[in-house]
């Protein structure tokens, strides 16, 4: 089998078991350098596979570096040949297709290994099986077990149950919970899920297992809270899913002073239950039991932003400022600041100002403690909304590689950046890893199925949309993109917005009732949707200059979607591309 031979499945069926290997799998760098080359490769854009180009998407290198001056990119590509060859001579020796990264370029070549996968044990070894039976089924009973023990163990925290008198103190329970979440994060070896999917189960009958297999969990932590006055007492269990055995407990008797001693106390519970090393794992801080207090209350209220329908401003004070103001030198306070305000740009644009408090917010946490990752997290966002693409790429990635199993992170990366620039293939991967930490997300589902959309997978976007937090409209979409306009009207009727209703008006020849929704829109994108239903370029094109006003972000998404690839050739959007800072 020649290389022409080798379809685009099997390479990309290669290219995953490669990222999942020992060598990259917490190669963040090398991982993307690799997948970047190989899907532009496979989606015929060699033009984009440049030393310059890589430097700037990958390494995060300013535009116009020299890349003579710099040697960035070439480091990286001999590294990654190296761990290439590497692989091929381990793990990946019995796989049917070899992906290489030839020298002097950085557009990938696949080749057959010779010998299908299934059957690749060489006949000239067959005499040994016999005389070596034993001592291979000891060395790779071991091997076995090594490897076992360094994928990440996945573990999921279910809201500790609030036993207070008090109704009123299940914030403390919930902003527990999550501030625990947070903590074992960042843990070596621990593959957390998101607070979205555990809080799935807050206040229902708990079948650990039935849990353990939704989440895709192997262990569950759960516990109880009990609160009176200045008292605590905090019940915790680990226990491990597959036959409901209890690796550790332990109850916390103490005063409310002594809650993030018990924080810390738990996360080294888990630790040492489940043998591994705190290494980094660690956000111990100090603070009032006054400012800490107000920090939970904080941490629990951001629960039901992501709950919040888009286009609706939460109401009240910003969460996070009493806690400065009781206590200016409390990271996570700042850090939940810049969250507070960078969901808020995510819902409802931002004016300058509220961008301006974002960035000093994040960039002040990040100076009390560099290891915040949801601080370069807003970081990104504020970024993102300046259009300093590096910079916000720069800032999400930090972040990544903080936390690996922040799922919101991840979804900010691919709708602030990725998305916006229309980097499809890179925000598959991204909102693949992240459905791993957080696999019952309504919301992740929905930006999943958008995503495959844009990138023309429709199969795959209908299994996400299914489960998505607008189930008529993302599968309505889908069926618009396969041409089935009938089929998407029935489902579009039912949608909570009527953006895609208008425009499938519109691909339907329905005009009259295109118009009269353009007519009654508040909103900038359904007026877009409705005139590239109709097929109006210079009204699509004119709505679309409008949105200029809500950031280019607003725009890059606009643009990357396929509804309006009709326009995509033409000089205006050309020179609209260019006043928002958009690449081509």
């Amino acid at each position: 089998m020649g290389a022409s031979e080798i379809s685009a499945e099997a390479v990309r069926r290669e290219l995953e078991r490669i990222l999942a290997s020992r060598g990259f799998a917490r190669n963040e760098r090398l991982s993307r350098f690799l997948r970047t080359v190989v899907e532009r490769h496979l989606e015929g854009r060699d033009g984009d596979i440049k030393e310059s180009v890589i430097g700037i998407e990958i390494f995060g290198r300013q535009p116009g570096f020299n890349p003579k001056q710099d040697s960035t990119v070439r480091t990286e590509a001999g590294r990654l040949r190296a761990r290439l060859t590497e692989y091929y001579a381990g793990d990946g020796a019995a796989n049917p297709v070899i992906i290489e990264l030839p020298k002097g370029g950085y557009i990938p070549a696949f080749r057959s290994s010779g010998v299908p996968r299934k059957t690749r044990t060489s006949y000239r070894s067959l005499w040994l099986v016999g005389s070596l039976t034993a001592l291979a089924l000891g060395v790779g009973g071991a091997a076995w077990w090594v490897q076992l023990s360094r994928a990440p163990i996945a573990i999921a925290v279910l809201p500790f149950t609030n036993l207070s008198p008090d109704s009123a103190n299940e914030y403390f329970a919930d902003g527990l919970t999550d501030e625990i979440i947070r903590d074992l994060s960042i843990i070596d070896g621990l593959a957390v899920r998101s607070q979205t999917s555990s809080f799935v189960f807050k206040g229902k009958p708990r079948n650990l297992r039935e849990a353990g297999e939704q989440l895709h969990a192997d262990y569950i932590l759960e516990g109880s809270v009990l609160r009176s006055g200045q008292q605590l007492r905090i019940n915790a269990r680990l226990v491990r899913v597959r036959d409901d055995s209890p690796i550790w407990s332990s109850r916390f008797d103490r005063g409310l002073r002594d809650v993030l001693a018990i924080q810390d106390e738990i996360s080294r519970g888990i630790v040492n239950g489940l043998r591994l090393k705190l290494g980094r794992g660690r956000r111990r801080y100090e603070t009032s039991v006054e400012a800490y207090d107000l920090y939970l209350r904080d941490r629990a209220s951001m629960a039901p932003l992501g709950q919040l329908p888009p286009g609706v401003r939460r109401r009240g004070p910003i969460p996070f400022r009493d806690v400065i103001a009781k206590d200016p030198a409390f990271a996570p306070a700042y850090a939940g600041l810049a969250e507070a305000y960078a969901y808020l740009a995510s819902i409802a644009g931002a004016e300058a100002d509220d961008l301006e408090r974002m960035r000093s917010a994040a960039e002040h946490a990040i100076q009390l403690d560099p290891l915040l990752e949801e601080a370069y997290d807003a970081l990104g966002v504020a970024y993102a909304r300046d259009a300093q693409w590096n910079r916000a790429e720069t800032s999400f990635r930090r972040a990544i590689e903080l936390n690996p199993n922040s799922a919101l992170t991840r979804q900010n990366y691919v709708i602030f950046v990725l998305s916006a620039l229309g980097r499809t293939g890179e925000a598959v991967q991204q909102l693949r890893a992240a459905e791993k930490s957080d696999p019952l997300s309504p919301t992740l589902q929905y930006t999943y199925g958008d995503v495959l959309i844009s990138a023309g997978r429709y199969r795959e976007a209908s299994t996400h949309c299914a489960r998505s937090s607008d189930i008529p409209e993302c599968q309505g979409r889908v069926l618009l993109a396969q041409g089935k306009i009938d089929d998407a009207l029935k489902l579009l009727a039912s949608a909570p917005n009527t953006r895609y209703l208008g425009y499938a008006y519109g691909r339907a020849g329905r005009r009259q009732e295109a118009e009269n929704l353009a007519a009654v829109s508040p909103g900038l994108l359904q007026q877009i949707l409705i005139y590239a239903g109709l097929g109006d370029r210079d009204r699509t094109i004119d709505a679309l200059q409008r949105m200029l006003a809500l950031g280019p972000v607003r725009v890059g998404l606009a643009l990357s979607s396929p509804e309006l690839s009709f326009i995509r050739d033409d000089p205006r959007v050309k020179a609209l591309r260019e006043k928002a800072n958009l690449p081509e």
